[in-house]
C-alpha cells in the first residue's frame, strides 16, 4: 500500500453519517488525535450535521457525500451511514481515490462484499472495516496467549452479546430488513463471530446450524438468534445474540477452550494447566482508566492511520467475505430449519 501523504502531515478526514456511533465513538476520539483533521461532516439531515460540526469544531457540514468527495484535500472518509448505503458510499469514495474506514458491516451480504473487494483491488487505497472489538485491550491479551500457543490447540469458542431494546422503540432503519440486511444476528452477531474466528486463528468454517426468532411485522428483522459453526480442525464456534435481554445490564463476552487452557474476555480471565493443576494466570496490574469501548476505537484509528502511511498491515477484506458467507448461511439455516454446508 502506497502512502498518500508524508507521515508528518495531518490526515484529512470526512465523516459520512452523523448517527450514534459517530457521536459517541468517532468524533470524541478524532477530536483528541493531533494527527487527524476532520474537514467535514456529511449527513442527509443537514441540521444534525451542522450541530455536530459546531459541537466538535468541524469547519464544514454537508448533506451529500458527492459534495464531500469533491474536497481536493480529502485523504480519507469514515462511513457511518445505514448498512444499505455502505456499498455505494465505499465505491464512491474509491472512485474519488480516498481511503475508507467503514463501520461494520462492510456490506449487506457476501455478494456485495465481493463487489467491494473487486473495486478495492483496482485502487491503491486502504479499505478497512471498523471491527473495533479486535482492539480491546482484553482481546489483545487473549490473542497473545493464543498466538503463543499457551492455550494449546483451540477446540471451541463461545460468544454472546445480549442487550435490551424496548419493543416500543420507534422503528428505525435497523428494524427494516431492506435497509439493515438483518437484525440482532447481523448487528451483534457479526462482531462476536468475527472475534471468535479471529481469536481462533481464522479456521475455515465448514457447516452451520442456526435458529432465529420470527417477527411477524412486515419488513421487520429477528430480535434474537443462535448458531453453531463447525470449522476445519474440529473447532466448534457457538454464537448467541439478542436485542431482548431481560436481565441485569448488557452482557458481552467470548470464551475460548484449548487443549492446555482457557481464556475469556469481559471479564478477562486466563487459566492454564501448570504441573497438573488448573492455575489462574490472568494478567494483573494497574490497567488503563480508559474504558474498553473508547480504547478500542482509539486503537482502531491508530491502526487505520498507520496502514495509510504504510506502517501497518491492512486487514484482509477476504476475512470479511468469509464472515459474511457464514452470516448468510446462518440466515439460510434459520429460515430452512436445516444445516448449511459452506
Amino acid at each position: 500500500m502506497t502512502a498518500s501523504r508524508a507521515t508528518s502531515e495531518r490526515l484529512r478526514v470526512g465523516i459520512v453519517g452523523g448517527g450514534a456511533i459517530t457521536q459517541v465513538a468517532h468524533l470524541p476520539v478524532l477530536k483528541k488525535l493531533k494527527s487527524v483533521e476532520v474537514q467535514a461532516i456529511c449527513d442527509t439531515d443537514l441540521p444534525k450535521a451542522r450541530a455536530l460540526a459546531d459541537r466538535f469544531g468541524v469547519k464544514d457540514a454537508l448533506d451529500d457525500i458527492e459534495d464531500l468527495l469533491q474536497f481536493e484535500s480529502l485523504d480519507a472518509v469514515v462511513i457511518c451511514s445505514p448498512n444499505h448505503l455502505h456499498e455505494s458510499h465505499i465505491l464512491a469514495a474509491l472512485s474519488a481515490n480516498v481511503h475508507v474506514l467503514v463501520e461494520k458491516p462492510l456490506a449487506m451480504n457476501a455478494a456485495a462484499v465481493q463487489r467491494i473487494i473487486r473495486a478495492a483491488e483496482k485502487r491503491d487505497r486502504v479499505v478497512m472495516v471498523g471491527m473495533n472489538h479486535r482492539y480491546r485491550p482484553d482481546v489483545e491479551i487473549v490473542r497473545s496467549f493464543v498466538q503463543a500457543g499457551e492455550l494449546g490447540r483451540i477446540e471451541s469458542v463461545r460468544g454472546s452479546w445480549h442487550v435490551f431494546r424496548p419493543g416500543r422503540t420507534p422503528l428505525g432503519w435497523r428494524q427494516r430488513r431492506d435497509q439493515s440486511g438483518g437484525g440482532a444476528i447481523l448487528d451483534l452477531g457479526l462482531s462476536i463471530l468475527d472475534l471468535e474466528l479471529w481469536l481462533a486463528g481464522n479456521p475455515a468454517p465448514v457447516r452451520v446450524s442456526a435458529s432465529a426468532d420470527a417477527d411477524a411485522r412486515e419488513r421487520a428483522v429477528e430480535q434474537s438468534g443462535s448458531a453453531f459453526v463447525v470449522c476445519e480442525g474440529d473447532i466448534s464456534v457457538f454464537l448467541d445474540v439478542t436485542w431482548r435481554h431481560v436481565g441485569e445490564g448488557e452482557r458481552f463476552g467470548v470464551g475460548i477452550r484449548g487443549s492446555k487452557g482457557t481464556a475469556a474476555i469481559n471479564p478477562l480471565t486466563v487459566w492454564k494447566e501448570l504441573h497438573g493443576i488448573p492455575t489462574n494466570v490472568s494478567p494483573t496490574g494497574a490497567g488503563s482508566r480508559e474504558n474498553p469501548f473508547t480504547a478500542s476505537y482509539r486503537a482502531e484509528w491508530a491502526h487505520f492511520i498507520a496502514a495509510i502511511a504504510g506502517e501497518a498491515r491492512v486487514p484482509d477484506l477476504q476475512e470479511h467475505l468469509v464472515l459474511h458467507r457464514v452470516v448468510d448461511a446462518i440466515y439460510r439455516s434459520a429460515a430452512d430449519g436445516r444445516d448449511v454446508t459452506l
